[in-house]
């Protein structure tokens, strides 16, 4: 393994391009590693899916975009042509125009004169006015994702999961479909685009070998079929004939199938996730975008996770929520540390860091789940951020530093293991409740509901009784950086005068105000001031805990109830608008360390290694290959889908 790997690769508009290590492979089988390679390439030939699915345009502006790049001869070197060049940077990075985080359109940096010329010069024949459109006006597909309280959020959301429909008609077109009595149901609308026709009725265009994306769920099969070769286990090859059979029929009684398989498979290395899964994207929390990670099980750190996981049934009993709402038997917790192999799709280059599937509540309950750290992006983050001034410019005081730098990395991976292992996994719906009754705001409470449960655990003695924390002070780390983080910090990635909307940021500002709120009267928490400059104080982590105790009983409340109004009320409170003094006040003091907010990823290379037979001998994974590099490979070896 190469110690001495560049972790920075590019840097470009508000986006740090980042490089990860994949240490072990080196030391697997070599089935273990042709398994990975397959995997990975099924992984790769579902990239032009998302693109598609974020916007119906998307595939058609990378592509003019990217002819334009390859054959423009003029100069290079002009600040217009680097400005192009950024602009289809990011494009590649938010597969698509609209910003891969906030999901509002970013504006070229170079004028509409200029992009004129570079069709003239690169013999541009397409429709000229609608390119000008997607590029250049900011009320023309203005999100990609709207969550604007009061809008037709289906109707004003830029994403291709919907034509011609409003948000009304969504609802009642899958309202008609569920059933409140069936214990099973399927995730109606998972793996569709919903679409009126010209007599004004709706039906479903289902993603599937043979219909909507057949070409790249063709390839994705393919490399599925190879994959099977290599299988650990019985189990194993299972769970990817499911696959296989559920991309082929669209059939989401077979995604249950294939989940439920996948769920209960634990005794094999490598692992992957591939389909259309997490529905953050649709702004009904309905649709499902595509993603892929491969991955293999990092053995030691797994040995933390399982110490955790093994005591399921503790923590549910130990819950601070209503007793109505904990799980009596806890099913099938399974937990590991990964080493990530390749990301692609949604997790692709930006990729989270932990994941807990499958997301079904009826499979959860009866079956389990399954969770994952992503420990070596995790590490690729915080090697990354070494020496990078962040504490010093926003941490308070030197115990607090010291805090973080003893504990950080520690605790951060903690509460990602407690947050995906347990939190999602806790919990039960009261019976009759619909999975689907907080519609728009469904993504964000249950981001919410699993950070507090791992931030009310992450305090608690049993932690050090199973020897995964080190000491009672450790936890105190976490919950400084999160609440730093959903108070302030994590504000230098919307531009001021913005909302925030992604369900992830509203969560973390939902937690950090609403406890800021009940802690403000007696100072458990303070926002202070001195040499100019606000900072965070927590004088009382032990209240805090409790606090974020009392907002973990809530939100499971609201959930298990399928309470709307009262889970609506607490987002639109505390988790949409942003302090505009606070929030300029982080941007500027964030300039002064030129820091990228948003960080992403480059995959590494692998190569089938042949004997002079022809005989697969290895395969070799090399780090050398930069972001433009690998956009334009995956360009020319992974598009199978046609623009629009």
């Amino acid at each position: 393994m190469n110690d001495t790997i560049q972790y920075h690769v590019d840097r470009f508009a508000d986006i740090e391009v980042l490089r990860y290590r994949v240490p072990g492979f080196e030391d697997l089988s070599l089935r273990d590693k042709l398994l990975i390679y397959h995997l990975s390439e099924a992984a790769l030939a579902g990239r032009d899916i998302l693109f598609d699915q974020n916007c119906r345009y998307n595939l058609w502006v990378r592509q003019t975009l990217e002819h334009i790049y390859l054959t423009w001869s003029g100069d290079r070197q002009t600040a217009d042509f680097q400005a192009f060049e950024t602009y289809l940077k990011r494009v590649w990075f938010s597969s698509g125009i609209h910003h891969h985080y906030a999901t509002n359109k970013f504006t070229p940096g170079f004028p509409a004169a200029y992009l004129d010329t570079l069709l003239n010069d690169t013999r541009f024949e397409g429709d000229r006015q609608l390119l000008h459109r997607l590029l250049f006006d900011p009320d023309f597909m203005a999100k990609r994702v709207n969550l604007q309280a009061g809008d037709d959020l289906v109707a004003t959301s830029a994403n291709h999961f919907y034509e011609g429909v409003t948000q009304q008609e969504a609802l009642d077109y899958y309202t008609a479909l569920s059933d409140s009595t069936d214990p099973h149901p399927v995730s109606h609308g998972l793996n569709s685009r919903l679409e009126k026709a010209a007599d004004g009725s709706l039906h479903e265009v289902v993603w599937k070998d043979g219909g909507e994306y057949s070409r790249a769920i063709g390839e994705i099969i393919r490399h599925l079929e190879q994959a099977s070769a290599y299988t650990e286990n019985e189990a194993q090859r299972k769970v990817i004939e499911l696959l296989i059979a559920y991309y082929r029929t669209g059939d989401l009684h077979t995604f249950d199938a294939y989940s439920i398989a996948w769920t209960q498979e634990t005794g094999s290395r490598v692992d992957f996730i591939n389909g259309f899964i997490e529905t953050y994207g649709d702004p009904l929390s309905l649709k499902g975008s595509w993603e892929s990670i491969v991955n293999f099980k990092n053995l030691e750190a797994t040995r933390r996770t399982e110490r955790i996981s093994s005591s399921a049934q503790w923590f549910e009993d130990h819950s601070p929520i209503d007793p109505r709402f904990r799980k009596k038997e806890v099913k099938g917790v399974s937990a590991k540390v990964i080493n990530a192999a390749i990301l692609a799709g949604d997790s692709y280059p930006a990729t989270p860091i932990g994941i807990n599937l499958p997301n079904a509540d009826w499979i959860r309950a009866e079956y389990g789940s399954k969770s994952v750290t992503l420990e070596n992006i995790m590490q690729a983050y915080d090697k990354a951020a070494e020496g990078n001034g962040f504490a010093e410019e926003f941490y308070e005081t030197e115990e607090d530093r010291s805090r973080l730098h003893q504990y950080g990395f520690l605790t951060d991976v903690l509460h990602t293991d407690l947050h995906e292992c347990l939190g999602h996994g806790s919990g039960q719906l009261l019976p009759g409740t619909s999975p689907d009754a907080l519609q728009s705001y469904a993504s964000c409470l249950e981001e919410t509901r699993a950070d507090l449960f791992g931030l009310y655990f992450l305090a608690d003695p049993e932690l050090i009784e199973l020897g995964v924390i080190p000491d009672s002070e450790a936890y105190k780390a976490e919950y400084y950086r999160f609440m730093l983080n959903g108070l302030m910090t994590q504000l230098v990635r919307i531009p001021l005068g913005e909302e925030l909307e992604e369900a992830h940021m509203r969560n973390r500002q939902l937690i950090a105000r609403w406890v800021y709120e009940q802690a403000a009267s007696d100072q458990v928490v303070e926002l202070v001031r001195h040499d100019g400059k606000t900072y965070l104080r927590i004088n009382d982590y032990e209240r805090l805990r409790t606090l974020f105790g009392r907002l973990l009983a809530e939100i499971q409340r609201i959930k298990s109830e399928g309470d709307y109004e009262a889970g609506k009320r607490l987002v639109e409170t505390y988790a949409v608008k942003i302090d505009p003094v606070l929030h300029q006040e982080v941007l500027e003091r964030y300039a002064g360390l030129h820091l990228a907010p948003y960080k992403g990823f480059v995959n590494p290379v692998y190569t089938l290694v042949r004997d002079a037979q022809g005989r697969i001998t290895d395969v070799r994974i090399d780090y050398s290959e930069g972001y433009t590099d690998q956009m334009l490979r995956y360009a020319r070896e992974y598009s199978f889908l046609t623009t629009k």
